[in-house]
């Protein structure tokens, strides 16, 4: 439609947001579905690329589309983006991450009932605990974490799932952390009767303790690194739409709440009414007006956190060279205050740069 040079401004832009967090290095990127958080995603890597720094662009959506996107296949491995400098792409494998954590989970079990001197196949645990409908998470979890502890880039951005799977998988180290502290409490009880049924007061090595006890070590390291504002941030894709308005409303508290640093909102397929002449189809008009009441809604909710206002383009996002176009929508702007704003409260249009 139009460039993003009439859209109106916003109080902090999301260039001026990144500088004003120069330690930022882990940058999330959910919505509802279909909303544009692949591409916001892959625009943002694209811009922090381009600032010299090392990035990989993950997704943790199990229903993946870098792929298509980027024109190359990123799927199970780390790739460098064709036409883009220092940055990397990938896609988590979820039936390669599924049975790996299955294989690992089935060795753990076999340990603990050898240690335990209990005669029951392993499989059959590992089929029960497998079968729970979290698993898919905890294994993209794991993934995801393994990610961030190499520490081999400078700056992570993840595509992540729809907000409501983002949530959980997010959320996944305080479930860790209450179930590992309920199992550690039950190897205590366990061990201290043990102990006192045992005819030697010989001190056994306990593996399982030990397992416990890393584990939990694991999940503080991921909760203190996805809690950290001066690290970490999630940002919400949305449209001009009553929807997804109301998925970043629902969930943007309960992020915070949860611990984890809410960068700001990012508004997607916005049409300039400038660009609309008297002659446009009613239904482009009445989609016009549609965006400006959600819009209104969006100043009135969002104010302040509104990072970037970003245009309907007048083709698909895809490919690197519409990426760079929309990696300058998001990153326009100087983060100058709009000096007034109407009677809907919506910032008033500042003149085309």
């Amino acid at each position: 439609m139009n460039n993003s040079s009439s859209m109106p401004e916003v109080s902090m832009p999301m260039r001026r947001y990144l500088a004003e967090h120069p330690a930022q290095k882990y940058l999330f990127f959910g919505g509802k579905g279909g909303v544009g958080k692949t591409v916001f995603a892959a625009a943002a890597a694209i811009g922090l690329a381009r600032q010299g720094r090392r990035v990989l662009l993950a997704s943790t959506n199990p229903v993946h589309s870098l792929t298509n996107l980027l024109g190359q296949d990123v799927l199970g491995k780390h790739v460098a983006v064709t036409g883009v400098p220092n940055l990397w792409a990938y896609e988590i494998e979820t039936k390669e991450t599924i049975e790996r954590s299955k294989m690992q989970i089935r060795e753990k079990i076999r340990w603990f009932l050898k240690f335990a001197d209990i005669t029951t196949k392993a499989d059959e645990f590992v089929e029960t605990a497998t079968m729970n409908p979290a698993f898919e998470e905890s294994a993209m979890f794991e993934n995801m974490i393994d990610l961030m502890f190499k520490n081999e880039y400078d700056v992570y951005v993840f595509d992540t799932a729809p907000t409501a799977n983002a949530r959980r998988l997010l959320g996944m180290s305080k479930v860790y952390a209450l179930w590992v502290n309920k199992m550690m409490k039950s190897r205590e009880e366990a061990k201290t009767l043990r102990e006192m049924l045992s005819f030697t007061k010989k001190k056994e090595a306990d593996p399982l303790m030990e397992y416990l006890v890393s584990f939990r070590d694991r999940m503080e390291h991921a909760r203190v690194l996805l809690t950290d504002p001066k690290l970490t941030a999630f940002y919400f894709v949305t449209l001009a739409e009553a929807l997804p308005i109301a998925v970043v409303t629902r969930f943007i508290q309960w992020f915070k709440d949860f611990g984890i640093p809410v960068g700001g909102v990012l508004v997607n397929m916005v049409i300039d009414p400038k660009s609309v002449g008297p002659d446009a189809a009613d239904f482009v008009k009445n989609r016009v007006a549609m965006q400006q009441e959600h819009m209104r809604t969006i100043w009135r909710e969002f104010d302040g956190a509104v990072r970037a206002v970003v245009p309907l383009f007048e083709t698909e996002v895809r490919g690197v060279a519409m990426l760079e176009r929309l990696c300058d929508a998001i990153f326009a702007g100087d983060g100058a205050k709009p000096a007034s704003r109407d009677a809907t409260g919506r910032p008033s249009e500042v003149a085309a740069r």
